[in-house]
């Protein structure tokens, strides 16, 4: 192949030592990862720390009764509480949008909250340009 013998041996040599490196980055990245393949869940202060608290709302509902409510939505960055903390004004408006087109027994049951949660979540997402809403907790709840 080569006209010389030393040329031939070095390129050996480097191909071979190359073939162990690539192994052995293989072996070492496979066997070090972590094999669950989820990410691990944030602690209680990483979640409080990403949190932003809404003030208690009174609105009325579809049914002429009226709801007094607060919740505390769980971001995934620090920019992303920046931006709710900017945007509270919004989200009390799609707050009080979302109840004043629900009847009280539509609001009745965790059922009915987690998909009242789970309609916030969406529609602040929606909203959202640094980072998203993790989770929305409802911390109040009275509907009269």
């Amino acid at each position: 192949m080569f006209k010389n013998k030393l040329i031939t041996i070095m390129f050996i040599i480097i191909i071979t030592l190359t073939l162990i490196g690539v192994v052995s980055f293989v072996v070492i990245t496979y066997f070090t990862k972590d094999t669950t393949g989820a990410p691990s869940e944030p602690t209680i202060d990483e979640i409080v720390a990403l949190t932003y608290d809404t003030t208690e709302l009174t609105t009325n509902l579809l049914s002429n009764d009226f709801a007094k409510v607060q919740f505390r939505v769980q971001v995934d960055n620090k920019k992303a509480l920046e931006e709710i903390e900017k945007r509270d004004f919004q989200l009390e408006n799609i707050i009080i949008r979302e109840l004043a087109e629900l009847k009280a027994s539509e609001l009745q049951g965790s059922e009915a909250i987690g998909d009242l949660e789970e309609t916030l979540k969406t529609r602040i997402n929606e909203l959202m340009e640094n980072g998203e809403v993790v989770h929305v907790y409802t911390r109040r709840f009275i509907i009269q």
